[in-house]
């Protein structure tokens, strides 16, 4: 005989939902400001939290930065010849500069390289964190005296702010200087008027909120996925691939708020 629906349970787990996500967020806010913390602590940083940073700064920007800056590379010059060409066919070539820094530097570059990091060193770490605890890595740290929060979620953390951070800025540098040839070409007959397009561009509330934005893409996408990881958000039965997934969903979305709201407060 075929079993029939429990309509009553399915009722109760859609009713505990909006509980679940905000446990969920309230853990994940709690790791952030206890994370925080820690950070500017000089008490956090042992010998061996000293390594294990070290370590993944190297480990989680050196790999990346060449072929990353060559993407963007060619994602600039790919941008910005469409923006011209289209800008000319309609009579707005004097405009096509400030779009492409408008679009490109600001907008386009800070969450790509927030992504990028997210999926290439982020995710993978939240998801490791994982493994560590279902394997009892963390209780033969605590055996030996030595925090796990601090030798292996921090590290970590600010590993994924720092690449972050510095995928942003020199992504951003590579692609002004790549628009810029774009429009002037190989000489310095349009440093004035390029000088005074960025700095019509960049106004110093322009400049607060890409600073801010780019600031909080780094400490998104470096919590939210070890905070999956380490709290096992939801289901402490769950693997690596859980807690990736996990960890995506909700880094995308806060990325997603934040780029918005930034939309927001730069263009109304």
């Amino acid at each position: 005989m075929k079993q029939q629906p429990n309509w009553y349970q399915l009722a109760s787990h859609a009713s505990l939902a909006p509980v679940r996500w905000a446990a969920a967020w309230a853990r994940i806010s709690f790791f952030g400001s206890v994370m925080l913390v820690r950070a500017f602590s000089p008490g956090s940083y042992s010998p061996q939290t000293r390594y294990n940073l070290a370590r993944h700064v190297y480990l989680d920007t050196a790999p990346i930065l060449g072929w990353f800056t060559i993407l963007i590379a060619l994602f600039t010059m790919i941008i910005t010849r469409i923006v011209i060409s289209t800008a000319t066919r309609y009579g707005l070539s004097q405009y096509a500069l400030e779009m492409v820094i408008r679009v490109l530097v600001i907008e386009l570059i800070p969450l790509t390289a927030a992504l990028f990091v997210a999926l290439r060193c982020t995710i993978p770490s939240g998801a490791a964190l994982v493994e560590m605890r279902r394997l009892g890595h963390f209780h033969r740290l605590r055996r030996q005296r030595l925090d796990p929060i601090a030798v292996e979620v921090l590290p970590r953390m600010l590993a994924g702010v720092f690449s972050t951070i510095t995928l942003a800025a020199l992504s951003c540098v590579v692609a002004a200087v790549l628009a810029y040839l774009a429009v002037y070409g190989f000489t310095m007959a349009g440093e004035k008027a390029y000088t005074h397009t960025m700095g019509r561009v960049f106004t110093p509330t322009f400049m607060l909120i890409f600073v801010t934005k780019t600031l909080f893409f780094a400490l998104a996408v470096s919590m939210i996925p070890a905070a999956s990881g380490l709290n096992n958000i939801e289901d402490t039965g769950s693997r690596e691939s859980a807690a990736a997934l996990q960890g995506l969903v909700r880094m995308f979305g806060v990325l997603l708020t934040m780029e918005a709201a930034s939309l927001v407060a730069n263009y109304l």
